[in-house]
């Protein structure tokens, strides 16, 4: 007697369609219309070999301004870590009309989509050490960052809490790679009570004197095109990311994509792109660059409801 199992006979495109249908159902904030991915079907592979393999497998590396920070609110630009620092506490008038004048020449160079990041890099590099260059003029001290912090417009994405309260309950190690300032970074994340100790930061930290007044900036300069470089020489030593093989990226530009260079054979990769200006002009690169895009979203519902779903216990064997 010959026993016909329908299961056998399914088309594998049928079996790929009810995968579509689980995802869907088990992570409906895919099916946003502000979520874009060019190849859905590798997307779900990624993320339901990740949930087999589980929360001990995992880390999270991603970028700090305008992809935890938002990047608008009520239609107004949320500030970045070096934008906090300017505070009358801190900086003169002068310096902050020289920084804006630095931002109104650079911020379109870095996110013009016609140039490549070979021919963006050393224009960056000269921003971030003209900027770097004026606050040191400027003698910021230590002790007033964390008031400068508590008086700004800062935010992070809604939903912050749950992603960094969620990583921390399941022990899974975050690295925030900024191009940023550290010291401002750690002030934020701080004061907004998520300054857990799965978090590990790489960035622009300040060197203050012994009075703690700002005399330079420590280490190699990171910029929004050096990440590479800078995941190879730091993230790779960090003990707490050995043996995470599984990596979940946020980044809101093209040069975030390098921050997993630094992973010790890697098996599965997601790379979520935090797609906020310029929508039109940088979408289709964006799409063919991040696994996940997310168009003017200023939440962390995706993110969190990915790996919620990774770390799920269902299947998690």
């Amino acid at each position: 007697m010959i026993y016909h199992v329908p299961w056998i006979y399914t088309p594998v495109r049928t079996v790929l369609a009810i995968w579509h249908q689980l995802t869907k159902a088990e992570i409906p904030e895919l099916t946003k219309c502000s979520v874009l991915m060019r190849e859905r079907s590798r997307v779900e592979e990624t993320i339901y070999a990740m949930r087999r393999a589980g929360a001990g497998s995992l880390q999270v590396i991603s970028d700090f301004d305008m992809t935890l920070t938002r990047f608008a609110h009520n239609g107004r630009r949320v500030p970045t870590t070096h934008n906090i620092l300017d505070n009358r506490l801190l900086i003169n008038e002068d310096c902050t009309r020289k920084m804006k004048e630095l931002l109104n020449t650079y911020y379109p160079i870095e996110i013009d989509a016609s140039r490549s990041a070979e021919e963006k890099l050393p224009l960056m590099v000269e921003w971030w050490t003209r900027v770097h260059e004026l606050l040191i003029q400027q003698r910021i001290r230590k002790d007033l960052l964390a008031q400068a912090v508590k008086e700004s417009n800062t935010m992070l994405r809604d939903g912050y809490k749950g992603f960094f309260d969620g990583l921390a309950e399941h022990q899974v190690p975050l690295l925030i790679f900024s191009a940023g300032v550290g010291d401002v970074l750690e002030e934020v994340i701080r004061q907004n009570h998520v300054f857990h100790p799965n978090v590990h930061i790489i960035s622009n930290y300040m060197d203050f004197d012994h009075t703690g007044v700002l005399r330079a900036f420590k280490g190699q300069l990171i910029h929004t095109f050096n990440k590479r470089e800078g995941a190879l020489s730091h993230a790779a030593g960090l003990r707490e990311l050995q043996g995470r093989p599984n990596v979940l990226l946020l980044g809101d530009s093209l040069g975030d994509l390098t921050m997993a260079d630094g992973v010790s054979e890697p098996q599965n990769v997601l790379t979520i792109g935090f797609l906020n200006d310029q929508v039109e002009e940088r979408k289709e690169t964006y799409v063919n660059s991040f696994d996940i895009v997310l168009v003017k979203d200023e939440t962390m519902d995706v993110p969190n409801a990915i790996f919620r779903y990774i770390t799920s216990s269902k299947d998690n064997k």
